[in-house]
């Protein structure tokens, strides 16, 4: 008996779409990493990228449970003297919505090289449209 190792040119790869209107933002983070990574398939290994790609629309209506919405902030710092900048949900929603949906799949993947190639492959999208149409993505059910 062998043991199986996927290689990356073999993987024949799905386009996969994810409606997160009226979603919470972790449940569909979760899905859309586990699609991306490939976790959901047989011929799933570990250092290979054995992923789908993901279409993540209405990014714009996405939901956060809590006071999560006020009170979660997102910090990034510079290096420089005075370079911290933070804002809070709100603020990101409103100037640029797909950093939600990304930022949180982009922390569920390895970081790593791999995990720069499994990321490549996320598409995220403010509205309910999106360039994708001709790849034919499937509609995922979250439950």
């Amino acid at each position: 008996m062998k043991t199986f190792s996927a290689k990356a040119n073999e993987v024949d790869r799905k386009w996969w779409l994810i409606d997160a209107k009226n979603q919470v933002l972790g449940r569909v983070a979760v899905k859309a990493a586990n699609l991306l990574r490939g976790k959901e398939k047989t011929i799933f290994t570990p250092h290979v990228d054995t992923g789908d790609f993901v279409i993540v629309i209405n990014a714009d209506k996405v939901l956060l449970t809590g006071k999560k919405e006020t009170n979660k902030t997102y910090m990034s710092f510079s290096g420089f003297v005075g370079g911290h900048k933070s804002e809070n949900v709100r603020a990101r929603r409103e100037r640029h919505p797909e950093l939600l949906v990304e930022r949180a799949v982009r922390g569920m993947i390895p970081h790593n090289r791999l995990g720069r190639d499994v990321y490549r492959k996320l598409k995220v999208y403010k509205g309910d449209a999106h360039p994708h149409t001709a790849q034919q993505p499937e509609p995922v059910k979250l439950s």
